[in-house]
């Protein structure tokens, strides 16, 4: 977060604006997704022009990128804060699960369908390694190395993702593992997908984390 007592009033108004621009996104994300982000519509809310707005965005996609970078980041310094309090593997899949429910929209911006026409830069989706560090090194503290597998194998010359992490291929197979399905129940839960069905989403969580964790 930029040091308000050192910047100049203007630069003070512009975050102000580029906040109040990045407000307005996420209401069109909340109420027809992210496909629906629309500079001009945003500026006919902030009673401003189009032209006048695209000098604090150049297009969507560079605000839909401002959107992906803070969701990825929140994240991440979420998932850390718990980790230097001392969570365990369990205590971080909940913290992602409280994360998550506490703001579906955000969470399903970075983990949700792909926004037809968009990619995030790399330097925005390199956030993500930071999640990953935390877990690998959750991992690493409690997870015996099994055999080998295929996959792992695989893992031990395609880990660009995890190139810095002295973790061997075995955790981050689990790591991996841990992490995709924890998102599959997730994604599911936040969508709505379990509406109806009578039984606890957080239990079928739990459930599932146990399964993970005993294998």
């Amino acid at each position: 977060m930029p040091d308000t007592g050192t910047q100049t009033p203007r630069e003070r108004y512009r975050a102000q604006v580029r906040g109040e621009i990045k407000e307005r996104a996420w209401e069109q994300i909340a109420t027809a997704g992210a496909s629906a982000v629309s500079l001009n519509a945003i500026a006919k809310q902030m009673g401003m022009s189009g032209p006048a707005l695209y000098r604090y965005y150049a297009g969507r996609d560079e605000l839909i990128t401002e959107l992906v970078r803070d969701a990825y980041q929140s994240l991440a310094d979420t998932i850390r804060a718990a980790s230097e309090a001392g969570a365990d593997v369990t205590a971080l899949a909940h913290a992602l699960r409280h994360w998550a429910l506490e703001d579906p929209h955000r969470y399903l911006l970075v983990y949700g369908t792909p926004i037809p026409g968009y990619r995030a830069p790399d330097d925005v989706t390199g956030i993500a390694s930071q999640i990953m560090t935390v877990l690998l090194d959750a991992f690493a503290a409690r997870a015996p190395e099994g055999p080998a597998t295929a996959f792992d194998t695989h893992l031990e010359s395609h880990r660009p993702w995890a190139e810095d992490h002295p973790a061997p291929s075995t955790v981050l197979h689990r790591a991996l593992i841990f992490w995709t399905r924890l998102h599959g129940v997730l994604s599911l839960e936040v969508a709505g997908h379990f509406a109806g069905m009578a039984f606890d989403p957080a239990l079928l969580f739990a459930a599932e984390l146990d399964d993970l964790l005993t294998q």
